[in-house]
């Protein structure tokens, strides 16, 4: 009996050896320096940062029961004015919290076209095949692409300004399970960044690419999202375009 527990032991170790090595890796954690030079070039590339939750274990660094978005919210609930791009200050930052995530709060300089994963990628393809200047774009490990643009939010003449139905705020982000376009009053997270169960936020085309018109994008990424969602069978996930008020 004791052989043949040994070798169904045997066998049973050797099958979970296969798993694990199955199991994806988790991303590589940059070291302290390129997370530091990261954060610098984004900030360089005027994008305003401020300091952001991360994963402790299996939860999130703050004191929240439940955190309903474990580590991707800003520590602080000033982080509108508390976001900036100097470099000494987002040093002290980094320094001094090394596992601290960060923010970019949206709709000061720059937007963020926020979409599932396979339609980013797919977009993407067609934009650079169609010559279409791209900017930076992120993804994330739990299924999304961020497309970097200059803002609409903010302009001269505030009458110039325009809704729509796309906008996403940190508390309606569930609503957008399709397409968010984060403009005024949202931040996303910005590469590096990491996410509870070994997942992370890294570039695909880096902070040095040029902030595009948001336009530019809108059409190719609204046709993604819409295929992607009828693929799925989420009728009511179809991309809204966007309209003037």
């Amino acid at each position: 009996m004791s052989a043949e527990f040994g070798r169904r032991s045997g066998a049973q170790g050797g099958i979970s050896r296969w798993l694990r090595g199955r199991r994806p890796k988790p991303p590589a954690r940059p070291s302290e320096a390129r997370r530091e030079e990261l954060l610098l070039a984004a900030a360089d590339a005027g994008l305003p940062l401020a300091q952001a939750a991360y994963p402790a274990g299996y939860r999130c660094s703050c004191d929240r029961v439940g955190c309903p978005t474990p580590a991707r919210h800003p520590v602080s609930f000033a982080w509108q004015t508390q976001s900036t791009t100097d470099r000494a200050q987002i040093e002290r930052w980094a320094r001094h919290q090394p596992d601290a995530n960060f923010v970019t709060a949206t709709g000061m300089v720059h937007d963020v076209l926020d979409v599932p994963l396979e339609a980013g990628r797919e977009a993407l393809e067609g934009i650079l095949a169609a010559g279409i200047e791209v900017g930076p774009v992120a993804e994330t490990g739990d299924g999304r692409m961020m497309f970097f643009t200059l803002t609409r939010g903010t302009p001269e003449d505030e009458d110039e300004w325009w809704p729509c139905e796309l906008d996403c705020h940190p508390e309606t982000m569930d609503e957008h399970p399709g397409f968010r376009w984060h403009c005024r009053g949202s931040y996303v997270l910005v590469p590096p960044a990491r996410l509870p169960g070994g997942l992370g936020v890294d570039w695909v085309r880096g902070p040095e690419h040029p902030l595009p018109d948001p336009l530019t994008l809108l059409e190719h990424l609204t046709d993604a999202c819409a295929r992607h969602a009828g693929e799925n069978g989420d009728a009511e996930q179809l991309a809204a375009w966007p309209h003037r008020s």
